[in-house]
């Protein structure tokens, strides 16, 4: 689709000038995280204040936080008994999965769930709200 794309050592994380600089050289403006588990460098967050966002498999605050990703969060929710899970988006900051709530949409946990069953309708949701929230955002900007 010969869309540029470039692969940072982890490294390049600790401080993230080297991230920086290719962002700004690429006139980057806003960021999209999914699946992304590595801390930000407060460098690139301040950098981009309220431009760059993240998706969490839970409604945060709930099962969020350094370590829960994935099934890690679906395993934890059915544990806690919960009668409802969701989705996230929310800008990033300094704090794993404690920035500013964009928007949250839920789904029920239902009482014969697996985590992979929760994991199928999370996904769900992930993958028709996050294109949509992007979208809207972006068109707020323009």
């Amino acid at each position: 689709l010969e869309v540029p794309c470039f692969y940072f050592p982890k490294s390049d994380w600790e401080n993230g000038e080297a991230i920086l600089s290719v962002l700004r050289e690429h006139d980057i403006d806003f960021v999209v995280l999914a699946g992304f588990l590595a801390r930000v460098p407060d460098l690139i967050l301040h950098a981009y204040p309220n431009k760059m966002i993240n998706i969490h498999p839970s409604l945060l605050p709930k099962f969020g936080g350094k370590g829960m990703y994935g099934d890690r969060v679906h395993e934890a929710v059915i544990a806690a008994g919960e009668e409802e899970s969701g989705i996230t988006i929310h800008y990033t900051n300094e704090h794993y999965d404690e920035g500013t709530i964009i928007c949250q949409v839920k789904c029920p946990v239902l009482p014969e769930d697996t985590p992979d069953d929760l994991a199928h309708r999370i996904h769900a949701l992930e993958y028709d709200t996050y294109p949509k929230v992007i979208e809207k955002l972006l068109e707020s900007e323009g």
